[in-house]
């Protein structure tokens, strides 16, 4: 009797696990159209990225051979040696590191005391203020390239020209990472609850010190993100810092990697692989930086989408 109970326990357990295959066997036919489209996307986006790898370590004459190889049969670190070899290159980053530490610094502190006034205080044009921080972001850069030329070209800074100085990149670039900043900042200031803020008062803080000492750790997911945000715009730009910046040793890595060609004696010859290598070298600290942030980056993105 106990072997006929245990054969049907057996049978009813092969069914329910045959089921089962079927609804997983279901389910994933449903998701592959998904997961083809997920795969295309990432092959998409990753495939220039790579192909510049590939190239960085492909030595220059074999970099156009024929069949195509994708994969370097003979990985090389050359083409690395040579570009960071070059003075106005290794200078190109130093000049980077400075404009767009300075321009996420100042974003932050600027837009951070603004955030607080236009997300925890109500007055009368709160929301034109808002809508005009929104309408800055939405010009195209060269919209504004003439009027911005002529204001660095003409008018001075403690009696000396902005023009063809550092100090030109980081007043231009303000104008598209500061609003950003000031319109992400907000929506974070606005989903804190209030109670901190009058539990706070009600212990004698001053407003800038509820500002500083409750509310702005809470928001630092949204200081992360939107920092990293401004950082890299500003060390990826490149047609401001090609229409304010002459001299060599003021060039940041886009106009330094355009540099190189030409730099190799010949006229006509492009180094590709040096190219590729300092491309991949300026690419890395900004993905070092998007890895190590990347929870606080999530949050600040989650929580501004959802409270904002």
């Amino acid at each position: 009797m106990s072997t006929a109970a245990e054969a049907a326990d057996r049978s009813r357990a092969e069914a329910r696990a045959l089921r089962l295959r079927k609804v997983r066997r279901t389910r994933f036919l449903r998701r592959l159209p998904l997961y083809l489209l997920v795969a295309v996307i990432f092959v998409y986006a990753m495939f220039p990225f790579y192909w510049a790898v590939r190239s960085a370590f492909t030595p220059e004459n074999e970099l156009f051979n024929t069949p195509l190889q994708y994969f370097p049969s003979h990985p090389t670190l050359e083409n690395f040696r040579e570009a960071l070899s070059t003075d106005f290159f290794r200078r190109a980053l130093i000049n980077s590191t400075i404009v767009a530490g300075s321009v996420t610094l100042i974003s932050l502190a600027i837009g951070s005391l603004a955030a607080y006034a236009l997300g925890r205080f109500r007055f009368h044009g709160r929301s034109f203020v808002m809508y005009l921080m929104l309408s800055m972001t939405i010009f195209p850069q060269i919209a504004i390239l003439g009027a911005l030329y002529t204001m660095i070209s003409n008018v001075p800074l403690a009696h000396v020209s902005l023009y063809d100085r550092l100090g030109a990149l980081t007043v231009t670039y303000l104008i598209f990472t500061l609003p950003f900043t000031v319109w992400v900042l907000t929506s974070f200031m606005r989903a804190l609850p209030g109670d901190l803020e009058e539990a706070a008062y009600v212990d004698g803080a001053t407003p800038l010190q509820v500002f500083y000492k409750v509310l702005l750790p809470l928001i630092a997911p949204g200081l992360v993100t939107t920092g990293l945000l401004a950082f890299i715009a500003a060390w990826n730009e490149y047609l401001y810092a090609l229409s304010f910046i002459q001299s060599p040793d003021k060039y940041t890595v886009p106009l330094a990697i355009t540099s190189f060609v030409g730099k190799s004696g010949a006229a006509f010859n492009i180094p590709w692989g040096q190219i590729m290598a300092a491309t991949v070298i300026v690419t890395l600290p900004l993905i070092a930086a998007t890895l190590f942030l990347q929870r606080r980056i999530l949050a600040g993105l989650t929580a501004g989408a959802v409270k904002g």
